[in-house]
């Protein structure tokens, strides 16, 4: 029987095991954005997204393991927002922790306004804002159980994603090594990366194309760093991990192989067996389906297409369940910290935070009127938007390691690093992030190129407009609190 901390009352339960954190923070980076949004990013740079997704893979793994490095030491709940209070200042954890939960709510909207897109593959009579209503009440009610429930839950989500992908995989080198010819007409090779559409680099780094649209692998990176987002819910679960220690550090240096493999591995798969310049346009009946599908229509079995559709429908649930999971908690720990309203501490007598759940489900439900009155805008915006709201949530990530780091090394450190000083106070991090007088640099340069990349496309121009509006918000927004709180 699960047992809290302190009080069922009081506290989260330290209920998550290895093998739930392992399949969380993989069920929350792999869902629209591979299943669905890599059709976009395709388009934008041909087969050389490939290279994309090894770039944009190293920042955020990066990112993750700045993130680990501060959560293997001072495990907690809502742990961007708890950091960047300690280490930088109350009002860096109000904007960090708000705008995390703002970025969740978006991603949600994203994996909602898609969920249609799947079940009209089966049923495309059903209008998209029922199957988004549906689904919101399902995993709404799945995280009001508890979170080893939860744990279980998102255990097999990742699960069933892993074996189809792997699937995929090997059936799709199958196709490869056999040749076999696809509705297209080609046959399936690895050569076609280079032989079809202009070939590996068909767009080159950056270029305007005949239709008014910059294209080319530069412009993908945007789309690619959205696919990334979720992998840094590794630091939110460190607040019920039963052995943060051990688990983060394995948790988080597996990324790299996901990324190889869920990643680059499936789209070098996909492209070798469906032309680059076919995938993400409409199939037979008009609809634009997952490239995940087409790889299995192109070569005439739809019954594995069907199959496949039914996994691109669970790993986009997979995500909304991480999504509402950590926003509850970063509800939570907001409200411990003073910085959102008291009511949302609250917790269950099985130690859910129920009114961070309830509360984000309700934020959340404007997905269902949003799928309904604008369709594309929910997909195409919200994930642009969704992307610059990741990437304050990084930048604030980075921010805060080298403000850990300097609060170390003067000895203010946290658990067994107190009162030691100086180099030996760094050496003595148990999870270092690498090269870390350069990495954050590094990385906030890399997060800084994106931002001027998504200016020069129509759909994500909105959101660096957005951006700086939202920080404001934000900081305005603290203002009040506080001036409130001292009345």
């Amino acid at each position: 029987m699960d047992q809290p901390k302190e009080s069922q009352s009081k506290d989260l339960r330290k209920t998550l095991k290895n093998r739930h954190i392992q399949l969380i923070s993989l069920g929350g980076a792999i869902g629209t954005g591979l299943f669905y949004g890599s059709g976009e990013s395709i388009s934008l740079a041909g087969p050389a997204i490939i290279i994309a997704y090894l770039i944009g893979g190293l920042a955020i793994f990066m990112i993750v393991r700045a993130m680990s490095e501060m959560s293997v030491e001072d495990p907690k709940s809502g742990a961007f927002s708890y950091y960047a209070t300690r280490y930088w200042s109350k009002r860096a954890g109000f904007v960090s922790g708000w705008n995390y939960w703002m970025n969740y709510v978006l991603v949600s909207m994203v994996e909602l306004s898609v969920v249609g897109t799947f079940v009209n593959f089966w049923f495309p009579a059903i209008p998209a804002w029922v199957s988004a209503a549906f689904f919101l009440v399902v995993i709404t009610a799945a995280n009001l159980m508890g979170v080893s429930k939860f744990g279980e839950f998102e255990f097999w989500f990742a699960i069933i994603k892993i074996a189809a992908i792997i699937a995929m995989i090997i059936g799709g080198l199958a196709v490869v090594v056999m040749a076999l010819p696809t509705a297209n007409g080609l046959r399936a090779s690895f050569a076609n990366w280079f032989t079809v559409g202009g070939g590996f680099l068909p767009n080159g780094l950056m270029r305007h194309g005949a239709n008014g649209q910059w294209t080319g692998l530069l412009m993908s990176l945007a789309v690619v760093m959205f696919s990334f987002g979720g992998t840094e819910l590794i630091g939110i679960t460190a607040g019920e991990a039963s052995d943060p220690r051990r688990t983060i550090p394995k948790a988080t240096n597996a990324i790299i192989w996901r990324i190889l493999v869920f990643y680059i591995l499936t789209l070098g798969v996909i492209m070798a067996v469906v032309p680059w310049n076919a995938i993400g346009k409409p199939n037979a009946q008009g609809m634009v389906v997952s490239p995940f599908v087409q790889i299995f229509d192109s070569v005439g079995v739809h019954a594995a297409a069907g199959i496949l559709n039914f996994v691109c429908l669970t790993a986009v649930m997979s995500v909304y369940n991480s999504a509402l999971y950590s926003n509850s908690r970063m509800l939570f720990s907001l409200a411990r910290q003073g910085n959102a309203p008291r009511y949302l501490s609250r917790l269950s007598k099985g130690g859910v935070p129920y009114a961070g759940v309830l509360t984000s489900a309700c934020i959340i439900a404007l997905a269902v009127v949003v799928v309904f009155l604008w369709p594309q805008f929910a997909f195409n915006y919200l994930m642009s938007i969704a992307t610059i709201s990741a990437i304050i949530n990084w930048s604030m990530i980075m921010v805060t390691e080298m403000l850990f780091r300097r609060a170390v090394a003067r000895g203010e450190g946290p658990g067994d690093l107190a009162g030691k000083t100086g180099e030996s106070a760094l050496n003595a991090l148990h999870f270092k992030l690498p090269f870390a007088r350069v990495t954050p640099w590094a990385v906030l340069a890399f997060l800084a190129m994106i931002v001027v990349l998504m200016c020069f496309s129509s759909s994500y121009r909105v959101a660096v407009i957005a951006g700086p509006i939202w920080l404001i918000v934000l900081l305005v927004s603290y203002q009040l609190t506080q001036r409130r709180a001292r009345q």
